[in-house]
């Protein structure tokens, strides 16, 4: 055990009691007895882990925890951490448990299992000291209600950095995946064009061909949305290359694309103005090609769809309207969110079904120009989806 680093008050002399500042610091290592076997019994986490890991930032979190109690606190001090409004800031050092939250997270151990290290780590110091101390008195209950404050504060910060680091970790997943999937899709893609353009393949073999082609494509097309979610997600944001361009021609020609695939689909294109700007000829085609085949996915059947480009001295604007049901005003504020749910009911499959990324991707090429997207929805004046890009 290491020896007590505070004297005793003469207050606590009298009355036989050990503040509990000192009791942790003079049963660091006791304590940590309690938490290692706890965290031996996180398997299978833990099998693969020697004792040194297991204690990974127990020592230094407890030295915070210690650190805390001593330091005095006002009232308003302590309202604003019970609060859990005393999180430190990014450009501060990383605290012990957020290096913990970081390790464990590397570790295997499920959120869960990190919870229960703190829940048994809190049961440990309270039952060793009461059982120490034998009666609490009032000064012992601050103590006991300061030390609550440290550990769930310390909880925050942990549980805040696992799932930082976890996130993290899943979007590089999905971005190493992404890439390496191009290849072989180019290759499909590449040989069954070919031998479509080949013109020689006889029925059936020419129409499986054809679904291969488009099957092709289609996964092609998502595993870019994919790539541009993680670039979104990782920092470096959905990368524009601007050239002078007009969007009234890509308008055109997104809807002479969605008419193709969708020969019921009615859709009028009305343009005024001039549409001459600096943009990203490619991305904004992904925005009208994202806004349009929403409109005739979740619009009603044979409703018009209407497009339209506007001109204006400093931006052009851009809508894109259709008849359907009307979208809950408290989804609309979730609209634009990566991977948004289904509603219940609705089918996980569908011929149009996508990742639930292109709404999301569509607002981030948008934001990237700087301009912005709005959407309105109600049953008398439908969904209205407004792009506003200055040139």
């Amino acid at each position: 055990m290491t020896p007590l680093d505070a004297r005793m008050t003469s207050e606590e002399v009298a009355h036989g009691t050990v503040r509990l500042a000192d009791f942790i610091a003079a049963n660091t290592e006791l304590i940590l007895v309690e938490w290692i076997a706890f965290a031996e019994s996180c398997a299978p986490a833990a099998a693969a882990m020697d004792r040194a890991a297991l204690r990974d930032h127990a020592v230094e979190m407890l030295r915070e925890i210690v650190a805390d109690l001593r330091t005095p606190q006002s009232a308003a001090e302590q309202k604003t951490k019970s609060e859990g409004n005393a999180d430190s800031t990014p450009e501060e050092p990383d605290t012990a448990a957020e290096g913990h939250g970081a390790g464990r997270a590397g570790s295997g151990f499920s959120v869960g299992e990190m919870v229960s290290e703190y829940r048994a780590l809190r049961a440990s110091v309270i039952r060793l000291w009461v059982r120490a101390n034998g009666r609490l008195t009032a000064v012992d209950l601050e103590d006991l209600m300061r030390f609550n404050e440290a550990i769930d504060q310390a909880l925050a910060e942990s549980i805040s950095r696992y799932t930082q680091d976890l996130d993290y970790s899943k979007e590089m997943f999905l971005a190493i995946l992404g890439h390496d999937l191009r290849s072989p899709l180019g290759a499909v893609i590449m040989a069954s064009q070919f031998m479509l353009d080949t013109g020689e393949l006889p029925e059936p073999h020419l129409s499986l061909t054809g679904r291969i082609a488009r099957s092709a494509r289609r996964m092609n097309a998502m595993v870019g949305d994919l790539l541009d979610f993680t670039r979104s997600r990782l920092g470096s944001g959905i990368p524009i290359s601007r050239k002078e361009m007009n969007l009234g021609k890509e308008a055109a020609n997104a809807v002479d694309e969605i008419r193709a695939a969708n020969p019921g689909s009615i859709i009028e294109l009305h343009t005024s103005g001039d549409l001459q700007g600096n943009w990203d000829c490619g991305r904004l085609s992904q925005v009208l090609a994202n806004l349009l085949g929403n409109a005739v996915q979740h619009g009603s059947t044979k409703s018009l769809i209407r497009i339209s480009a506007l001109g204006e001295p400093a931006a052009v604007v851009l809508q894109v309207h259709n008849r359907g049901p009307a979208i809950a005003a408290g989804e609309l504020k979730a609209l634009f969110n990566p991977l948004k749910r289904l509603k219940a009911g609705e089918p996980a499959v569908s011929p149009t079904s996508s990742l639930g990324l292109g709404l999301y991707i569509a607002e981030r090429i948008v934001t990237a120009h700087g301009g912005t997207m709005v959407v309105e929805s109600s049953d008398d004046a439908g969904t209205l989806f407004t792009v506003r890009l200055p040139r």
